[in-house]
């Protein structure tokens, strides 16, 4: 029961995560369209905070605390410690820290945006919009399929 919890919440926790991390750049595809200073300026940096604070932090926070709580019952109770240098969960931890550092990289871009400073194309925006979905599919089928096992 406990596992089967910690499982769900985990879960929960990556789907909140993973919509912060697709669709704030979508945001700023958008925004990349608005006058510095204008209503439309303000309203997206108000969307895009709101967005970054409330989902997608507390997302990726709850995804770390309840990944590590897995982690911690998985080698102590189910798999022992040795599945964590299996290829498929080295996979994971790799698309983990990839999904980490590009939550930050979409936090500083955040910031320019409010300081009237991004650099980057709506286009650019638009393609890079795709990234946590491509590392959540290599992830999912990492882990469900136990690669390299």
């Amino acid at each position: 029961m406990t596992y089967d919890v910690l499982r769900a919440l985990h879960i929960l926790s990556v789907i909140a995560w993973m919509i912060g991390l697709m669709y704030l750049p979508r945001l700023f595809a958008y925004h990349t369209r608005a006058a510095a200073g204008s209503e439309m300026d303000l309203t997206f940096q108000k969307m895009e905070l709101g967005l970054y604070r409330i989902i997608m932090n507390v997302g990726m926070v709850a995804a770390w605390v309840f990944g590590a709580a897995l982690i911690y019952y998985d080698g102590a109770h189910r798999l022992g410690w040795g599945f964590l240098t299996q290829p498929w969960m080295l996979t994971k931890i790799a698309g983990i820290l990839f999904l980490t550092a590009w939550h930050h990289y979409l936090g500083v871009a955040r910031k320019r945006f409010a300081q009237g400073r991004n650099t980057r194309s709506e286009r650019y925006w638009r393609m890079v919009n795709e990234l946590p979905f491509l590392a959540a599919i290599i992830m999912v089928l990492a882990v469900t399929t136990e690669f390299g096992s």
